[in-house]
């Protein structure tokens, strides 16, 4: 998923993303672990994913807490 598409996504709906490409990244691991994954670049893809999921959830958090503290 992209920064640009992430953006237009409510707070909530980021943090159901974010859980959910922890959910697949853990399945990743795991495929790894046995020996099931064939495409290992998708540890890479799914690592980044979840870093931009939670920098731009982080950005969120961080701008409302500075708009409330500006009141």
């Amino acid at each position: 998923m992209k920064a640009v598409e992430i953006h237009k996504l409510t707070t909530d709906q980021i943090r159901k993303e974010l859980d959910g490409a922890r959910e697949n990244y853990f399945k990743l691991r795991f495929q790894y672990s046995t020996g099931q994954l064939t495409d290992h670049s998708q540890l890479n893809i799914a690592r980044r994913d979840i870093a931009r999921l939670a920098t731009i959830l982080q950005e969120r958090v961080l701008t409302a807490e500075a708009e409330g503290s500006e009141s």
